[in-house]
């Protein structure tokens, strides 16, 4: 099932990549694609995401597929730092797949703890 890229997320500032609940890649918005260019960039869709992934992030995204739970943490590659948030999808309150996005962040920013 190839997913349509909804206008809204087609040109986010942020990487936008979908699966189903078999780990199959089924939309990507540019910047994902711009992202991972060089495993073939929009060419991943109908692609396993497993196989893009080593142990434990393998183990922890089937984990995430089979109970619908989520993932965050920050990264740091090329002096860029990242935010990478993976949670779960559904239709009609089911279950469908995983959702994982990408944010560019400033090296130090505020945090702010509301009342």
């Amino acid at each position: 099932m190839d997913m349509p890229v909804s206008a809204w997320v087609k040109e986010l500032p942020a990487a936008v990549t979908v699966c189903d609940l078999e780990g199959m890649i089924i939309g990507m918005n540019d910047v994902s694609a711009k992202t991972f260019e060089r495993y073939g960039g929009l060419e991943l869709v109908g692609k396993n995401l497993m196989d893009c992934h080593p142990e434990p992030a393998r183990s922890k995204l089937a984990a995430m597929l089979e109970s619908g739970g989520q993932n965050a943490y920050t990264i740091e590659k090329n002096g860029v730092k990242k935010i990478i948030h993976q949670l779960p999808w559904h239709e009609n309150g089911e279950l469908r797949g995983l959702v994982e996005i990408s944010v560019e962040i400033p090296r130090e920013m505020a945090h702010f703890v509301r009342k």
